[in-house]
């Protein structure tokens, strides 16, 4: 869905917290988030306009005033909680409209590099970095996909290095200071990337078997010395995990070789370290494992019309994302 059909589909205020409401509660049943009775009732309240300080300066939230236009009441004597229907989810006290939410969540779906948290501040005119950041990263929270099947038939596995250059050390030290992220693309399906904590062959055993399937024909992989070890041990271990192992020697200049070839990962790893060069500049290894959801999540669901709904739906189901907590990971 396009910011344009998202201004014609959501142009109010109203409108948006009707349908997180209808994402909430799709039985139509509405219950109260802290001890989940249904006995509530729904109460109105009128539209006020905020009088501007100073009448010549626009307000930075024009759609403030029309907020949360109604709100429930919980019955339950041991409760009585007022509620609206963004209460217990990822939209939970935010000070921001909802149609500001919609359209960055419109941005982020559409932006195949990523979008950085100054560049959405300047489009939808968000007051502060901190605010626009805390947006980015709520949003990321919702793109974590769980329970994900494994990757099966052909698949490409590669791994590469995260981090910028460090002045006045060597390219040892360096390298010790980059973050490592793992990456499996199924050929004609989805992708996989983690952060991982190094390149040796337990990690790359972990990662493979935790999300490569059993049953997979073939990997194929560089000519990183950990992944013959790593499956090897695979095989020991589960007797049904006999894929066969395939390389491309890219020291020797061997890039494809018939149909090996680890190309896909490597454009996947490709499109992920543009948009850090390109649109975030910097980030920091606590919040990798976000961004790398975020490029996965897209990617999986490029060809999918629905994506805005279901991502609007996952930021209703979970619970709030405080910035506490996610400044102290």
């Amino acid at each position: 869905m396009n910011i344009r059909e998202i201004n014609i589909k959501f142009g109010t205020e109203d409108e948006c917290l009707a349908y997180v409401e209808q994402m909430k509660w799709p039985d139509g049943i509405v219950r109260c988030p802290t001890c989940g009775d249904t006995n509530v009732t729904k109460y109105g309240r009128p539209k006020t306009e905020r009088k501007p300080r100073n009448p010549e300066k626009p307000p930075k939230n024009p759609a403030k005033s029309n907020c949360r236009q109604w709100f429930y009441i919980c019955h339950n004597s041991d409760c009585r909680q007022q509620f609206s229907p963004t209460s217990g989810t990822l939209f939970a006290d935010t000070h921001l409209p909802l149609i500001v939410w919609f359209h960055a969540i419109g941005l982020m779906l559409n932006a195949k590099k990523g979008i950085s948290a100054k560049q959405l501040q300047r489009d939808l005119g968000i007051g502060g970095y901190k605010t626009a950041w805390y947006l980015l990263h709520r949003i990321r929270e919702s793109m974590v996909d769980i329970d994900l099947e494994q990757l099966g038939g052909t698949v490409e596995i590669d791994e590469t290095y995260v981090g910028g250059r460090v002045k006045g050390k060597g390219v040892g030290y360096a390298m010790r200071q980059k973050q490592v992220v793992m990456g499996a693309v199924q050929r004609g399906g989805q992708l996989r990337l983690r952060h991982v904590s190094d390149d040796t062959a337990h990690t790359f055993r972990s990662f493979i078997d935790a999300h490569i399937s059993p049953e997979t024909e073939r990997i194929m992989t560089d000519q990183h010395r950990a992944y013959p070890p790593a499956i090897k041990s695979l095989k020991k271990m589960n007797p049904d995990f006999a894929p066969k192992h395939e390389t491309v020697n890219h020291i020797m200049g061997e890039y494809v070789r018939g149909d090996v070839t680890t190309n896909r990962i490597e454009s996947a790893f490709s499109l992920f370290k543009r948009g850090v060069i390109g649109q975030y500049h910097k980030l920091s290894g606590k919040h990798l494992h976000r961004y790398l959801s975020e490029f996965e999540y897209r990617f999986n669901r490029r060809h999918d019309a629905d994506a805005f709904i279901e991502t609007v739906r996952r930021l209703c189901g979970l619970p709030p994302l405080r910035f506490a907590d996610l400044t102290s990971e």
